[in-house]
């Protein structure tokens, strides 16, 4: 006898299979349960991304936007207008201290922020757009924050006399950063380009920093008090070196390179005044 097998009804009463056999109803209400579940892992990948970009702008490298004309030409900048934007290394001065010709950027101490005005809006709306956009550098900081270039360190003496040009120690620097078209004024024709000053011997932990467009930078001359004896004479900075100098504690990071716009991208290199050679 042969024999045979009959088809077997699949579980469940209707005949229906497993998969058609689901409950709608159940699929309805699992749906919200993976739309929300969807969501908070995108809340918890956008918190993470978040708290690394802060631990980054605080401790590794921050972009800055250059507001001033101060350091013209090696960084575009103007009152009123898009500057470069530069990124700025936070990590370097953890282990090194400045040296000179680095192109550092510094919170300006409280002798150098009395004139200081906010540059935010009143409106809060607008202020707190601009404080967004700040934290990732297309606004400046609401704070005095400045670019300049380090000429000299604790226990060097920095001058100028129109007859010897700056000087760090007593030797002639080399300057090829600054630019005469820039500056309307020809180093080798007046060196100390707006007026002579010094000798100032600048204290252990602290630096003496100038602009590149030297006759449109509030740097270590502005600052520097000065004796009326010399002042008479024409000289600058004489008096007490504390105020024409910044503390090294001051100091945020040194500038590394251009982000923006990309027509100038490119490392910013640190033109060591007192040596014949640059080094990056």
């Amino acid at each position: 006898m042969t024999g045979s097998t009959e088809p077997t009804e699949p579980e469940g009463s209707d005949g229906a299979s497993p998969a058609s056999a689901a409950d709608p109803e159940q699929e309805q209400r699992d749906k919200p349960d993976k739309k929300r579940g969807a969501l908070r892992e995108f809340a918890i990948l956008i918190t993470i991304a978040l708290v690394i970009y802060y631990v980054m702008l605080t401790f590794v490298a921050r972009p800055y936007l250059i507001p001033s004309e101060s350091m013209e030409p090696t960084l575009h900048g103007c009152p009123g207008c898009t500057g470069d934007r530069i990124m700025v290394d936070k990590i370097t001065y953890r282990f090194t201290d400045p040296q000179p010709g680095d192109v550092i950027v510094f919170k300006g101490p409280p002798n150098w922020s009395l004139n200081y005005k906010s540059i935010r809006s009143d409106n809060p709306v607008v202020r707190w757009i601009q404080n967004a956009l700040s934290f990732i550098g297309f606004v400046p900081p609401d704070e005095n924050d400045l670019v300049k270039r380090v000429i000299a360190v604790g226990g060097q003496t920095v001058e100028c006399r129109n007859d010897t040009g700056l000087t760090v120690d007593g030797k002639r620097v080399d300057e090829p950063y600054l630019d005469p078209a820039t500056m309307n004024v020809d180093p080798a024709v007046a060196p100390c380009l707006t007026q002579e000053f010094g000798p100032v011997t600048v204290p252990e932990g602290r630096l003496w920093v100038m602009g590149d467009n030297r006759t449109h930078s509030a740097d270590s001359r502005l600052h520097c008090t000065n004796r009326p004896e010399d002042i008479q004479r024409g000289i600058l900075c004489t008096g007490d070196p504390v105020a024409g100098t910044i503390p090294v504690e001051n100091v945020i990071g040194k500038a590394r390179f251009i982000a923006w716009p990309p027509s100038r991208w490119g490392g910013i290199r640190s033109e060591n005044p007192q040596a014949s050679t640059a080094t990056p």
